[in-house]
């Protein structure tokens, strides 16, 4: 049987696409470009995409669908499961009509989209693939009851081959304070299988789910990624079927009984992003560029904010704040948050949330004396909410128990001192949004820090009965909707008990990203470093903290904390009464270098640049290979002294660069009085094929000692 084949391509990437007549679509190659492939050629892919049958494999081709059905001969992670009262099990989708899209400017997507039916499941299916002006590749389903009784559906998840080659894993664990580790196994026969409960995308997210060729590091190997742009439960797979074939996939993860399709209605999937590259570094480039094409994507020079919580925690008095106004205004800050703490009741974490109305106790005058001063200051205003949750000790607590995300007959058990509020309640959302819009409309509120501290334990709707972690989703994407469309001006950072709630999905409504709510550069130097795999650093928020760190303990130097904070959204989260005038006046050096080269750490490549275990170092190059700066950190004794040369990335190797160490006025000098290479003390001029081959001589760095670089084109 003759199957049609479209090759999308983009950004050096190729994906072809072949359907057989009536079926749904298969990808039968993904991965770089292929250049001009004639048809002849297209069919010659999509025949050799099938392996020849084995003995005793089902007398069927396998060509195995983006949504992959047993009638396929596919015995692994099915794309649709469902039932009608316990028939109907198997989908068997036929009668599908594709259509190719080709992109018609150079800013739009390549598409293939395919509609079928199962006619005796009676259900519809619809699939989109497309290929981004990135060269990622995105693919969603939709399925919908056609029939008269209701249908019960328990997934929907799609796949996406991957070759052979590919037999190391790599994704993420990770806690409080400590997001995104990295872990790698190698891919066997069989499932891996990364499952998310926890009603929010979590700590410990796979985030990405990478294949790669055996030992595939940021700047060599092939890189297949997935990600599942979705902030609630979900699942990510990679599975290798005993004939050697390998897919990745993902998918919602529904509760028994969460997503039941009465006639007529219909689900869909959320999407799942792919990025193809040699290297991790360039299949982070890919994913970094998709987001900052967006229109809503953040402009160039985000403001330096200052947060106010390890300042002051929960003690909101006026003039403390006023002069944290003030030192901020003065070091340059551009931003002002005020945190946990204004809200009735708010003296501790175990009462308050829920109840969004200004204390009079500690606020008799309202926000307006703190929200003028600050704006008397030139800087914008912002404030801490954290809407989708709720203390028991709370007037909406004790007024709507209905409205909590619990057992029908119990209360869910407390986490971090606090319950969760059904959003997906039409009064309690009506509730929420209108008390966030009248504070924000009421002192033209600037930007909201928006919180989810605790995980979603026994997410029942007390209404039905029926877990609600679906529904609660899509309510908080509608509520953060709603609430950015009556307030235009306003931008909205998404924190989750640090960086708990990071995803392509959640992207789509907020103007950065609470990384950690750990601090210490040490800690924050791993997890920077792999959460910039998704997010560019223009979406990551980076502050400086104290000396001493408050999560861990730890004491670092300014000029370390710094550096540390540079390659990100930057901030202050610091009680700056406490520091000295030297100090001071460093942290504005600081943020002078931060606004200085703001376009370049925003809009720029990024790269990680391979070292000894004991240092850690990235660049980010200016789209011509004009511009780049080095960030170079100490975070563990290094095994050899001065260690290998740091060899940089990105660079023109026919133009000569000028290279020069950034000192910042007043910043420690630790390593001043050690023999240290020449760049280290003067500026130096050198070959772009020397610095990216041969590299720059490695100084010599104690633990928490870093330094900045510039590297300035000819």
């Amino acid at each position: 049987m003759r199957s049609s084949a479209t090759h999308l391509t983009a950004a050096g990437v190729s994906v072809v696409v072949t359907a057989e007549p009536g079926a749904l679509p298969v990808i039968a190659y993904w991965g770089a470009a292929l250049g001009p492939v004639d048809d002849a050629a297209l069919e010659r892919i999509a025949t050799d995409s099938r392996p020849v049958r084995a003995v005793s494999e089902p007398d069927v081709p396998l060509s195995i669908g983006v949504l992959p059905e047993a009638k396929q001969g596919w015995m692994g992670f099915p794309g649709i499961a469902g039932h009608r009262a316990g028939r109907g099990s198997f989908a068997d989708v036929q009668h599908v009509v594709s259509e190719h899209t080709p992109a018609e400017t150079p800013d739009a997507a390549e598409r293939v989209t395919a509609r079928g039916v199962d006619v005796s499941g009676r259900l519809s299916v619809a699939l989109e693939i497309e290929l981004l002006p990135s060269g990622v590749l995105r693919t969603r389903a939709a399925v919908r009851n056609d029939g008269e009784d209701d249908y019960s559906l328990a997934g929907l998840d799609l796949a996406l081959p991957i070759p052979g080659r590919a037999t190391e894993l790599l994704d993420f664990s990770g806690r409080h304070n400590g997001e995104r580790r990295p872990q790698r196994s190698t891919l066997v026969d069989g499932t891996h299988l990364r499952e998310n409960r926890r009603g929010r995308t979590g700590p410990d997210a796979a985030t990405l789910l990478v294949a790669g060729t055996p030992g595939f590091d940021f700047g060599r190997g092939e890189v297949w990624a997935i990600h599942n742009a979705w902030s609630g439960n979900q699942r990510v797979w990679a599975e290798r079927t005993n004939g050697g074939r390998g897919f990745l996939g993902a998918g919602e993860l529904l509760h028994a009984g969460e997503i039941t399709l009465r006639p007529g209605q219909e689900y869909s999937s959320p999407w799942i992003y792919a990025s193809h590259g040699d290297g991790l570094d360039a299949a982070s480039a890919r994913i970094h560029s998709t987001l900052r094409a967006r229109p809503s994507h953040p402009p160039i020079g985000r403001p330096v904010t200052l947060n106010t919580w390890e300042a002051v925690y929960f003690d909101h008095s006026l003039p403390p704040l006023l002069e944290l106004a003030d030192l901020a205004e003065r070091v340059g800050v551009e931003r002002f948050v005020l945190d946990d703490g204004w809200f009735l009741g708010r003296r501790h974490d175990r009462a308050g949330l829920g109840d969004w109305l200004v204390d009079e106790s500690v606020w008799p005058d309202g926000l307006a004396p703190l929200v003028d001063h600050v704006r008397g200051l030139g800087m914008q205003f912002g404030i801490w909410f954290e809407p989708e949750m709720v203390n028991p000790d709370s007037e909406l607590a004790r007024a709507h128990p209905d409205w909590i995300l619990s057992p029908v007959h119990r209360d869910a058990p407390l986490a971090r001192q606090q319950l969760v509020l059904n959003t997906a309640h039409p009064d309690a959302y009506a509730s929420l949004r209108d008390r966030i819009v009248g504070l924000v409309t009421e002192h033209r509120i600037d930007y909201i820090k928006w919180d989810h501290n605790r995980d979603l334990l026994e997410p029942v709707d007390r209404s039905t009965g029926v877990a609600g972690v679906h529904a609660q989703t899509l309510a908080s994407y509608r509520l953060i909707d709603e609430i950015r469309a009556a307030c235009p001006w306003l931008e909205i950072e998404s924190c989750s008990a640090g960086g708990g709630r990071i995803d392509l999905g959640i992207v789509e409504r907020v103007d950065r990203f609470w990384t950690s709510d750990s601090n210490d550069p040490l800690e924050r130097q791993r997890i920077q470093r792999w959460t910039s795999l998704l997010m560019p650093p223009e979406l990551l928020g980076s502050h400086v903290g104290a000396a001493r760190a408050h999560v861990t303990g730890r004491h670092s130097s300014l000029t370390f904390r710094a550096v540390t904070a540079l390659v990100g959204s930057f901030g202050v989260e610091w009680d700056l009464r406490e520091a000295s005038a030297a100090e001071l006046a460093e942290l504005t050096a600081w943020i002078g270098q931060v606004k200085r080269l703001a376009p370049l750490i925003e809009r720029g490549t990024l790269h990680r640049l391979e070292t000894e275990h004991a240092h850690v170092a990235q660049s980010i190059v200016s789209d011509d290979a004009g511009h780049a700066i080095v960030t170079l950190a100490a975070i563990d004794s290094p095994p050899h002294i001065p260690g290998p040369a740091l060899r940089l990335a990105g660079l023109d190797p026919e133009r000569l660069y000028r290279v020069a160490r950034v000192r910042v006025e007043g910043a420690d000098d630790p390593t001043s009085t050690r023999a240290q290479p020449a760049w280290w003390n003067e500026e130096i001029g050198c070959p772009g094929s020397v610095l990216m081959w041969i590299g720059l001589p490695m100084p010599a760095l104690r633990p928490q000692e870093a330094a900045l670089i510039e590297v300035i084109g000819q």
